[in-house]
């Protein structure tokens, strides 16, 4: 018999309790929804080790992986961290007082803003993204190669069928 975890109770006592229900979902939902906070707070770990508040890593990772020149207006940040444009406002400002982004205006718009990757945030970046991977394959660590690619194809099916909001 497979390991047992906490979401099997919790299956456990829902078909004991509520025989005439199928509470399977909560296998899938329950584990990925505590999954997904074990492994943030064991990736923020490894942010803080190297000096990141948390939030930040997305940031500098999103305008280093964009490639040269490292730069992004606000809206193109908002889209692809999934938050709302005051909570990147927030971090932007808590980054560019760090000395690791900068802001200016965007020659192609004057009305347009551009945030840049400063020499400090490309530093910073370069070597927590090193750290960052280790942290994740470690994580891991439990499946084999094929379990990984298996899982990440399953996700990326469930995200793409989630209905619309």
């Amino acid at each position: 018999m497979a390991e047992r975890d906490g979401v099997d109770v919790i299956l456990e006592q829902w078909r004991r309790e509520r025989p005439e229900l199928d509470p399977s979902p909560i296998g899938v939902i329950g584990r990925i929804s505590r999954l997904a906070r074990e492994l943030e707070q064991r990736l923020e770990a490894v942010y803080r080790r190297h000096g990141l508040e948390p939030g930040w890593h997305d940031v500098l990772a999103t305008l280093r992986r964009n490639g040269p020149p490292y730069q992004l207006r606000p809206t193109d940040f908002s889209g692809q961290l999934m938050l709302t444009s005051s909570g990147t406002t927030k971090r932007l400002d808590r980054l560019e007082q760090a000395g690791l982004i900068t802001r200016g205006p965007d020659p192609d718009d004057r009305r347009a803003t551009l945030i840049t990757l400063t020499e400090a945030g490309h530093q910073l970046i370069d070597a927590v993204t090193e750290a960052h991977l280790d942290n994740e394959r470690d994580l891991l660590g439990a499946l084999t190669a094929d379990e990984r690619r298996q899982l990440a194809d399953l996700l990326r099916r469930l995200q793409l069928g989630l209905p619309a909001l």
